[in-house]
């Protein structure tokens, strides 16, 4: 359902894939996450499947379970613990089942697993239910991997007369879910009107809930800033597919960066990067000086630390600069 937890799925189609070389690998997503399914190297398709949370209707249920039946999958693997998240694959007959006990999903499941609770980060379980019964976890997973074409980079940029981009070029994402999480925009604005001042472009990335911070970071940094938030998640895949580094709260966005490979400075508040983080590593990880991560705020960094570790990571991109 969440874009970071979407990306994170990537490590899961690459242990499959390297278990069944000749299977086709489905996702079941929301409207949100889609656009992901074109750049992740392995997926066939995506169902786009948007089911409330907190209720059960059961009506959608059934029609969704018609739509598996009807692809005649041989496994699924279900990644959350709920009751219902197991209905739809059971409906649909598919003949094996993989879930962590979770709910009394005794029957909907016919490959339990046991000991998720055990699993510290959710890499970690997810990883496990696509690997066979009773296996050791690999040394490292897999990293997520985001594959945006040259071709599409190229009329991307064009059909938004950005064929010149500023270089360098440092996107933007102040969105965040949750409290404690998102820097506040005036420290975004502050950042980027001292990055422009460097001589370096800013774009602000996110979607229509982060436009009125777009507006206070642009009208703050000038010429070289652009507002490139929208209704599309494409258009961060893109542009982050453009960018020389990145400045994200902890997002989605920050893990569609990292899976890009742009390098990426992260800001943390009340979420512990080593559980939280991304699996492709970060440029840097920022996070308040001290205190209790449950009770952190990410308002407790100061835009010094970001404006240096963002330096930091174009120096060697930029050596000439």
């Amino acid at each position: 359902m969440w874009i970071g937890d979407f990306v994170r799925c990537h490590s899961v189609v690459k242990l499959l894939k390297a278990r069944w070389p000749g299977r086709p690998i489905d996702l079941i997503t929301s409207s949100l996450c889609a656009p992901l399914l074109n750049y992740l190297p392995g997926v066939r398709r995506g169902i786009v499947c948007d089911l409330p949370r907190g209720r059960l209707p059961i009506g959608r249920y059934i029609a969704l379970g018609r739509r598996l039946k009807a692809e005649r999958y041989g496994t699924a693997l279900i990644m959350l613990r709920t009751w219902k998240s197991a209905l739809a694959p059971f409906l649909a007959g598919i003949p094996e089942r993989t879930g962590f006990v979770g709910e009394l999903r005794f029957g909907l499941i016919n490959d339990l697993r046991w000991g998720e609770r055990q699993l510290k980060r959710m890499i970690d379980s997810m990883g496990m239910l696509a690997l066979p019964k009773g296996a050791k976890p690999p040394p490292e997973w897999p990293l997520p991997e985001i594959v945006v074409p040259a071709d599409e980079i190229a009329h991307w940029l064009e059909r938004r007369a950005l064929s010149a981009p500023p270089r360098p070029l440092v996107a933007l994402a102040p969105g965040a879910v949750g409290p404690g999480k998102r820097w506040a925009s005036s420290s975004y604005a502050d950042l980027a009107r001292r990055l422009t001042a460097a001589g370096i472009g800013v774009w602000v990335l996110g979607g229509p809930n982060e436009a009125r911070f777009a507006r206070e970071i642009v009208a703050a940094a000038g010429e070289r800033a652009r507002d490139l938030t929208g209704n599309d998640l494409r258009n961060a895949i893109v542009a982050l597919a453009v960018v020389d580094a990145a400045v994200s709260n902890d997002s989605g966005l920050m893990h569609v960066a990292a899976a890009i490979g742009v390098p990426t400075v992260a800001l943390f508040g009340p979420t512990d990067p080593r559980l939280w983080g991304p699996l492709n590593p970060l440029a840097a990880a920022i996070e308040p000086p001290s205190g209790d991560v449950r009770h952190r705020n990410v308002d407790e960094i100061t835009v010094d630390r970001v404006f240096d570790a963002v330096r930091r990571t174009l120096v060697p991109r930029f050596r000439s600069s």
